[in-house]
């Protein structure tokens, strides 16, 4: 059974994982409203998408 001879390092454990970072979200502007919005998804603050009301907002 393989098992490590030594201890990995902090540095070399961080190292390898500097390409796991999480990213910030994609956000776009709404065309009717001008809020963020994530793409492909109805605007939360008015309730469109593509155009039309699909949620109905205060």
């Amino acid at each position: 059974m393989a098992v490590p001879k030594r201890k990995k390092s902090k540095s070399k454990r961080n190292k390898r994982r500097t390409h796991q970072k999480v990213t910030g979200a994609n956000l776009t502007s709404c065309p009717q409203c001008g809020d963020a919005r994530l793409p492909h998804h109805a605007c939360p603050s008015c309730g469109t998408y593509k155009g039309r009301t699909v949620i109905e907002t205060e």
